[in-house]
Parts: C-alpha cells; structure tokens; sequence
C-alpha cells in the first residue's frame, strides 16, 4: 500500500506543477491530510480514500472545457499502470466524478462511505482561512469582479447555471461556501466546519462594512 501511495505523489506533484493556486499539490495535501484526519474516527477503505484525495483534481473540470470525465480517465490510467486492480480503480473513479459541490447540484448516481470522507476533507479545505484564500485566487485567475453589488446572489443554482457563472467572488461564498458547513457526512468534519464556518461569517461582515465605508 505504502509504494502505491508513494508512487501516487510523485504522480500528481509533476502532473499538477504549475497548477493555479488553489488546486495545486497543496490543496490536494491538505485534503490528504483531512482524509487521514477523518480516517482516524471513521471505518472505511484507507487505500481508497487515500488514492481518491490524492487524484481527485489531477485533471479539475473547470480547467479542462468542462470535461468531467478526463479526471476520472486520468486516474484510471495512472492506478493501472502501477497495478491496483480494476474494482478499486473503479470505485476511485466513481467518487472522482460525484464527489464534486457541482455534481450535488445534479443527479447523484453514486454514493460509498469512502466517497464521503474525500468529500468532507475536500469540502473543509474550501472554508475557513484557506477557502477564503482559495476562492479569491480563482477569482483573481478567471479575472472575476471581487465583489459588484448590482449583480445579484442566486439561491438554488442548478449544475449548469453553477458551472456556466461568471459572477465576483464574494457571491461564491454565499452560494456555495456558506452552505458546505451543512452538507458535511461525518462527525470530524462537521466539528472541524463550525469554526471555518463562524470565520468566513466574520469576514464577510467586516468585508462588507469596509465595501460601504462603515469602519
């Protein structure tokens, strides 16, 4: 296990060198580590969780036209060279194309402990300190508005509308970050998300205040 995990790495840090900011090899070892984190409190298949956080963004849609599918293929193709057998592979593959905010905007046709301890670790580096830092440097990346009080927040977006948005950063958090604390699956996360939660809050009401010249 150790050597395919060790394999792995070398793998995705020479695929992701250069990758923008906030899905580069840091974000997947931080997401890494929230999976081993998680791992401690909660009964899953260790290998697959780990190989899924690790290749989960090796080719991130939004980067790639769209294409959801050259992720998992990407994976599939790496996990076999190197021999892992064809179920887990599949079960990687499968978590990698349901696991993302936007897939829950869509059908969910798969669904596996594993695939909810990746989602988590995921989810949680999208909130907080780091999700704040994260979601400007994509903003910044798309050349994006930081924030334009005239165009408005949506509430509900389906996959498509959330996939096709060009809306300022600040929206992004009241459309998707401000809602993951509630869509955590496991007890870890969900005690880790209250605080990342509060301080994206925090932030938000001090970012506004500034906006309209309050202090």
């Amino acid at each position: 296990m150790q050597d395919i995990i060790d394999r792995t790495v070398i793998f995705v840090q020479k695929t992701l060198e250069g990758a923008e900011a906030g899905h580069d090899w840091w974000h997947i070892q931080r997401v890494w580590n929230n999976t081993k984190l998680i791992l401690e409190t909660e009964q899953a298949d260790r290998l697959i969780c780990e190989l899924t956080a690790l290749l989960h963004d090796i080719a991130d849609s939004k980067f790639h036209n769209g294409d959801e599918h050259l992720g998992p293929r990407i994976a599939g193709e790496f996990l076999t060279s190197i021999g892992v057998d064809e179920t887990t592979i599949l079960h990687i593959q499968n978590i990698i194309l349901n696991m993302s905010f936007k897939a829950s905007l869509g059908k969910i046709e798969f669904n596996s402990k594993e695939l909810e301890i990746v989602q988590d670790a995921d989810r949680l580096d999208a909130i907080g300190a780091i999700g704040i830092a994260r979601a400007f440097t994509y903003g910044g990346f798309k050349n994006r508005e930081i924030h334009n009080p005239d165009i408005p927040i949506q509430s509900n977006l389906d996959k498509e509308s959330y996939k096709n948005t060009t809306a300022p950063t600040i929206n992004h958090f009241y459309e998707k970050l401000l809602l993951l604390k509630d869509k955590m699956n496991t007890p870890t996360a969900r005690q880790i998300a209250e605080d990342r939660h509060e301080y994206m809050k925090s932030f938000l009401q001090q970012f506004h205040s500034e906006w309209n010249g309050l202090k």
